[in-house]
């Protein structure tokens, strides 16, 4: 009966992601695989703002052995199980008396809710494995406080999933912060403060690949405009017949309304905020006697309520300052996904719910009720929001364009302008450029995103003017001395092309098909110093030693357990 919990957390994550067991890439919005990926500067961290390290690093090292569009779906996958995996055990640890029904229940809540439907379809994937990972660091965390958990097995297991959380910042921050709430939590197992330092010196061991890359990268410069315009652009979105703070604690109001279920953009939202928040309501009274699972009840309410805060006029004001002053805290832009740290206090209530109703129900009839109701209330996140992820494949010529520039590796320009890419071949969604993560040269992007008619500019200003060169319609004899080696048009996407037709027609194609040519312009660019990246690279090896040492301890510990 042990592998109830867990298969039945594979079958719910199977329903909502089922599409992308087919042969294919992920390639939605943020979301981008490609067959092979590379150690290069950019997956480094180092070239811009190192919002996707050690992920780029992991997945580049992954695709030397696996397909990067499986290891990638895998990942996502893997996620969602370990979120209503995660919840199960959270609850076995902290509320017993729930049972199995109120695990399955909890599995449910983690796995079926607007947050994983939005930041599914806005393709964050990585985001998600961080979300997974969750309720593992404070059932970890949980068990040292009040089980008296006094040997390694539970400092292996906090290690390993604070470094998988890792594998995004916002993952890292959210698994700490989790972390260090539940050592608020009495118990007469370890003490406070080696539970504290445990978790500090674990988190900023794991921080280490992007601290490193904004030391010693090219992306420390403040940019005031993007940062102003930033922050209203990224806030937390009221849905339809809810106000921000309603959206919120019933788990939605990403900024990007584009990026949602199609029944959470018409009154349907009222009704799935209101069965969720009624199975958390009903369970409450229940685990607020749980004197260790009251620090997560109060950081499911915090992390609704500031980001609910910062999202009004004053917070806005307040947060654009803050970011301005301080542009690390730019982390703190997009409010809705700090939601994510309800999760494990939410799957705690929704378990305590079978409690509450077992007066009038058995808990295995409660807990039907309460799976169905959540699922009901959000019909459109099976089977990848009824389509919307879904697998796809790339045309033949994206093989031979990567094949032709990784020979020779110079960096690379890329046309039309713009970050976001519409292809006719993978859906009506926007997508970033798969180039970056395909190629081992560096290839010249701006960052810059367009939101609700708003441009917000990124960090790339080397890439922004190359880019009005290549607009303005330059002879070709000024893209080398520019550092431009190659020119990759992206002809089945729309966007600005400006006067480059006037310098295409004077270069001759290396490959031409109906999507893709490729030039060869001959200059180049110089790379990262080899200092700056061989400090960031160790950087990125301590995280993975981190990781497979974590993770080989837990399983030492569990095989003598088991002897």
């Amino acid at each position: 009966m042990r592998w109830t919990r867990p298969g039945y957390a594979l079958v719910v994550a199977l329903l909502v992601v089922g599409p992308l067991l087919a042969p294919g890439y992920l390639l939605l919005r943020d979301a981008v695989s490609t067959p092979r990926s590379y150690v290069s500067d950019a997956a480094l961290g180092l070239t811009s703002a190192p919002r996707a390290t050690p992920q780029d690093f992991a997945v580049a090292l992954a695709s030397h052995v696996v397909d990067g569009g499986v290891v990638v779906k895998a990942l996502l996958v893997a996620g969602l199980w370990l979120a209503g995996w995660g919840a199960a055990r959270l609850v076995a640890a902290a509320l017993p008396d729930a049972g199995t029904p109120g695990e399955f229940v909890a599995s449910t809540l983690a796995i079926w809710n607007p947050y994983v439907a939005e930041r599914l379809l806005q393709g964050h994937w990585s985001l998600l494995v961080g979300y997974g990972c969750l309720p593992w660091v404070a059932a970890a965390m949980l068990r040292m406080r009040t089980a008296g958990d006094s040997g390694w097995a539970g400092v292996f297991a906090l290690v390993f999933w604070v470094a998988l959380a890792g594998l995004t910042p916002t993952g890292l921050l959210l698994a700490a912060t989790v972390a260090l709430v539940c050592v608020a939590a009495p118990g007469a197992g370890r003490s406070r403060r080696p539970c504290a330092a445990l978790a500090s010196g674990a988190a900023l061991l794991a921080a280490a690949p992007w601290l490193t890359a904004a030391a010693v990268g090219s992306s420390l410069t403040a940019h005031a405009a993007a940062n102003a315009l930033g922050v209203p652009a990224f806030a937390p979105r009221a849905e339809p017949g809810l106000g921000t703070l309603a959206s919120l604690a019933g788990l939605g109001g990403i900024w990007n309304g584009e990026a949602v279920p199609a029944s959470r953009t018409t009154l349907f939202a009222v009704a799935s905020a209101v069965v969720l928040l009624a199975v958390v309501a009903a369970g409450l009274p229940v685990v607020v006697r749980r004197r260790a699972a009251v620090p997560l009840l109060a950081l499911a309410a915090v992390s609704v309520v500031v980001p609910a805060a910062l999202a009004t006029g004053p917070g806005l004001h307040a947060l654009r300052a803050l970011v301005d002053t301080a542009p690390g805290f730019g982390v703190l832009r997009d409010g809705q996904k700090w939601v994510a740290l309800a999760l494990p206090g939410y799957a705690l209530a929704g378990a305590g719910a079978v409690v509450t109703l077992r007066r009038w129900l058995r808990p295995s009839v409660a807990a039907v009720v309460c799976c169905l109701a959540l699922i009901l209330t959000l019909p459109d996140l099976a089977w990848g929001g009824w389509g919307k992820v879904a697998a796809v494949r790339y045309p033949r010529g994206w093989a031979a364009v990567a094949a032709a520039i990784n020979s020779d590796p110079r960096t690379v320009a890329v046309l039309p302008a713009g970050t976001m890419r519409r292809f006719s071949w993978a859906g009506p969604a926007p997508v970033l450029d798969p180039l970056p993560r395909w190629l081992r040269a560096d290839v010249l992007t701006t960052g810059d995103l367009a939101i609700s008619g708003v441009v917000v500019p990124g960090e790339g200003d080397r890439a922004r003017a190359v880019q009005d060169l290549l607009l303005s319609g330059p002879d070709p004899g000024a893209l080398a001395p520019a550092g431009v080696g190659w020119l990759v048009v992206e002809s089945d996407s729309a966007g600005d092309m400006g006067a480059a037709a006037r310098t295409l027609g004077a270069l001759t194609p290396v490959y031409r098909d109906d999507e893709l040519a490729l030039y060869r312009i001959g200059g180049n660019t110089a790379g990262v110093s080899p200092d700056r990246r061989t400090a960031t690279l160790i950087a990125h090896l301590a995280w993975l030693a981190m990781l497979l040492g974590g993770a080989a301890g837990s399983v030492l510990c569990a095989v003598r357990r088991r002897r």
